[in-house]
């Protein structure tokens, strides 16, 4: 194992900890994300909208007129 000079490894240094702490969060929070993606469904369109690709638009229905 590798020491530095004051005789103390690597991993008793707090350097290394809060270089790799970014990362680690990182990696944390895209679990989240992706656990948050997959266990919950998008909400269905009930109120006349049609979804085309990322678009939504509302279908009006137009009436005769006598």
């Amino acid at each position: 194992m590798k020491q530095n000079e004051d005789g103390r490894p690597w991993y008793r240094e707090p350097w290394p900890w809060i270089l790799m702490a970014g990362p680690a969060l990182a990696i944390v929070g895209c679990a989240i994300t992706i656990y948050l993606a997959f266990a919950h469904d998008d909400p269905e369109i009930r109120d006349g909208g049609v979804k085309r690709g990322l678009v939504v638009t509302k279908q009006v229905e137009v009436k005769a007129q006598p």
